[in-house]
């Protein structure tokens, strides 16, 4: 490792005095000013990781729904996974070394994974459309390049795009082509094929609205609508043609306001979507006759794949586990409709996509969504060379026919991460084939009613959670007051959890009614607050 020519190329990038920060889920996110030194250490840290894989390794220049003037960075593994979770504690000590201990925290992590500086590595580095996202790019190829290592800019690209350019360079292109071209032809082709094998093409379901969070999903989702023409029709709001980044609007907008994006008028019955900041979450949403607004989140996109494949698979007669992964925050109907009504089998995983991928993987199908919009379905390989077999070889048409359904359906959906572009496709290719609208699937059954709220605390390690975050162990007696409270309300359901991110305690709770929801999510609050070490005078409503 030449590390004279990594330490002076770091002093061009130097840390700032007594900044910390943590690699979380979403890796590093800040204020853009404060992350040029991440920025080229985190290319120092692909590098190495890269060559401990001996597999290229990606890194995205994204904070997501954050606010425009926030960026962040994170790292993509050789399956287009999320950076293994040892690595993440390299990655903190490496951005938040000071200049002169910059050397040996880098010798220690290649002494204590023994990798060979010789060995060959790649990096694609990817970025959003944040204007601090081409300097701060700079900042990881000054890094990259300074161990000698090959790497490709893809420049603008949504954060799934560079998940599934990095699995399909390492599986040598047997995921697909490795490039935004490659990306666009695998997915098109997939849809046109499902959208095809409905009856007479289905029933029409008219133009979609697509809430672009004035971001790199519409971008892209303009450059690949030519590939899905004539099958299906977009209207664009939030194109990042005059707009702010996430600036209400945005998957992250919709779903905490309760409302649809600005800029977006809507007619009742009308189809909606948005899009985050990078692309990785969609929720829909529309007006009833009655101009009231419903959102379909991350729960009602699970629940309609889930039941699609469940459907499917109970055609084909297929010995094949299916589960769907969700987290605390899933809507109590979904977890009952999904387990009672279809006989799915329903996990919950700690927050964070990280822990539901990880779960899902445990399935020959995992479907699993956060209710924020993020989730993807993983199929195993043994499912996906069962279901290829069945295409060619089922003893009827009808399981030949939904052999093919289900393969492209496996084309269609970004196995690597939650994606936006994705997500939504397989969206309008289930309710085209079922001739649903968008009520009609939301009708599939009601959500309970729900609030959240948090409370600032002094610090909120004193929260801890057990089953998976649903209960509380510290501080005594929280859990039993929790339950104390819960009794009251039919329907009802409430945990507490320490954020990830900042000093607040997040509170969720669920009832029968809206305002039994926020009667019960009160007192709660209340609960933690007291029995939390809670600041200021009152609890504080999300966000």
């Amino acid at each position: 490792m030449h590390l004279e020519a990594v330490l002076k190329s770091s002093a061009r990038h130097a840390k700032p005095a007594g900044l910390t920060l943590q690699y979380g889920t979403a890796g590093f996110r800040t204020k853009a000013e404060h992350l040029d030194h991440v920025m080229y250490r985190m290319g120092l840290l692909a590098v190495l990781r890269s060559k401990n894989t001996k597999s290229g390794i990606g890194v995205m220049v994204t904070a997501s729904h954050n606010p425009e003037e926030d960026n962040g960075v994170k790292l993509v593994d050789p399956m287009g996974e999320m950076l293994a979770q040892e690595w993440e504690v390299y990655a903190t000590n490496l951005a938040n070394a000071e200049e002169h201990e910059l050397q040996t925290v880098l010798t220690n992590i290649i002494k204590q994974e023994s990798i060979n500086m010789q060995q060959e590595s790649f990096i694609a580095i990817g970025r959003d459309t944040r204007p601090s996202s081409e300097n701060l790019s700079r900042s990881v190829i000054d890094g990259v390049s300074s161990l000698d290592s090959k790497f490709q800019d893809y420049g603008l690209v949504t954060t799934p795009q560079l998940h599934y350019v990095i699995c399909c360079r390492n599986t040598n292109g047997a995921y697909g082509e490795p490039s935004v071209e490659g990306y666009y032809q695998k997915l098109s082709k997939a849809f046109k094929e499902l959208i095809q094998q409905a009856p007479g093409h289905g029933s029409e379901l008219g133009c979609l609205r697509v809430d672009g969070a004035n971001g790199i999903g519409a971008l892209k989702l303009k450059d690949m609508e030519q590939y899905l023409q004539p099958m299906l029709s977009i209207q664009f709001f939030n194109d990042g043609s005059k707009g702010k980044l996430n600036y209400m609007c945005g998957a992250d907008y919709v779903k905490v306001q309760q409302k649809a994006p600005e800029g977006l008028d809507m007619k009742p019955g009308e189809r909606c979507c948005s899009f985050d900041g990078d692309a990785d979450r969609i929720v829909y949403y529309y007006n009833d006759h009655d101009n009231h607004f419903h959102l379909l989140d991350g729960d009602k996109i699970a629940t309609l794949i889930s039941t699609f494949i469940k459907e499917l698979l109970s055609k084909m007669n297929l010995n094949v586990k299916m589960a769907v992964v969700q987290t605390a925050y899933a809507n109590g109907s979904s977890t009952r409709y999904l387990e009672e009504v279809m006989k799915v089998p329903v996990y919950c995983a700690k927050t964070g996509v990280k822990h539901l991928h990880h779960k899902a993987q445990e399935f020959d199908i995992g479907v699993y969504f956060e209710a924020n919009g993020h989730g993807t379905a993983l199929f195993s390989k043994t499912a996906e060379d069962q279901i290829k077999r069945l295409v060619h070889t089922g003893a009827t048409e009808e399981i030949r026919k939904s052999a093919q359904m289900l393969e492209n359906v496996i084309n269609l959906i970004n196995q690597t991460v939650g994606d936006a572009i994705s997500d939504m496709l397989v969206i309008e290719a289930i309710l085209h084939l079922k001739g649903l609208t968008i009520q009609k699937w939301d009708e599939i059954y009601p959500d309970l009613p729900n609030r959240q709220l948090k409370v600032k605390v002094a610090d909120r390690r004193v929260i801890e959670t057990t089953d998976a975050e649903r209960r509380t162990i510290k501080p005594p007696g929280l859990q039993e007051k929790i339950d104390e409270i819960v009794k009251i309300y039919n329907l009802a359901r409430a945990f507490v959890r320490p954020s990830g991110t900042e000093d607040v305690v997040r509170i969720y709770a669920e009832a029968d009614t809206q305002v039994n929801a926020d009667a019960l999510a009160h007192e709660v609050c209340l609960a933690a607050f007291s029995l939390a070490g809670g600041v200021g005078d009152q609890p504080q409503p999300l966000p």
